[in-house]
C-alpha cells in the first residue's frame, strides 16, 4: 500500500491498514514529544494519545495526504498540554538542604516571566507558535526538516522565523 488514502481505505474495510499507518508514521509521531524534551514516560503518553486521537477521528479526515501534518499538530498539542500540566508541578527533593531551594521571590519572578512568555506566544498565529516551538525545542533540525514538518516552503522558514521572533519580542515587551 503506497498512499495514505489506500491505507485509510484498507483500515476502514477492516484490513490491516492500521499497522501500515503506525509503521509509516511511528518515528514522526515519537519525534514530536521528544522535541519538547518530555520524559520518556510523558513522551510515551503523548505518542499513545496521538494514535488514539487518530483512531477517534480517522473517519472524519478529509485530506489523507496531509495525515503527517495532522499527526504532528496533534502530537504538538498533546505535548503542550503535558508541559502545561508539568509546569504547574514543582518537585523538590526532600533530602536536599533547604538552602538549595529557590526563594519564594525567585519562584514568583520565574513564574511571572514564564507566564508572560507563554501569554505572548499564545497570541501569535498557529504557524508562528509551531515554528517557534520547534526552533526552541529542536534547534538541531535543518530548515529543510522544519519546512517538511510544518508544510512550509523551504525558502520561507528563515524569514518567517525572524518575523515570528520579532513579533514575540514585541508582545512580551507589551506585557511588562
Amino acid at each position: 500500500m503506497d498512499s495514505n488514502t489506500e491505507v485509510l481505505v484498507a483500515w476502514r474495510s477492516g484490513l490491516s491498514g492500521w499497522d501500515a499507518l503506525v509503521d509509516r508514521y511511528s518515528r514522526l509521531v515519537w519525534s514530536v514529544p521528544r522535541s519538547f524534551r518530555l520524559s520518556q514516560t510523558d513522551a510515551a503518553d503523548v505518542y499513545q494519545c496521538t494514535w488514539l486521537c487518530l483512531a477517534e477521528h480517522l473517519t472524519r479526515l478529509r485530506e489523507p495526504d496531509h495525515l503527517a501534518t495532522w499527526l504532528v499538530r496533534t502530537a504538538t498539542r498533546q505535548s503542550i498540554a503535558v508541559l502545561r500540566t508539568r509546569g504547574r508541578e514543582v518537585s523538590y527533593d526532600l533530602w536536599e538542604p533547604v538552602s538549595v531551594l529557590p526563594s519564594p521571590d525567585e519562584v514568583a519572578i520565574t513564574h511571572d516571566r514564564q507566564r508572560r512568555l507563554w501569554s505572548a506566544l499564545m497570541t501569535l498565529n498557529e504557524r508562528c507558535q509551531r515554528l517557534l516551538r520547534i526552533a526552541a525545542h529542536s534547534p538541531e533540525l535543518s530548515y529543510a526538516q522544519v519546512a517538511d514538518a510544518l508544510g512550509m516552503k523551504l525558502g520561507s522558514v528563515g524569514s518567517t522565523r525572524s518575523r515570528c521572533l520579532a513579533d514575540l519580542r514585541r508582545k512580551v515587551g507589551d506585557l511588562r
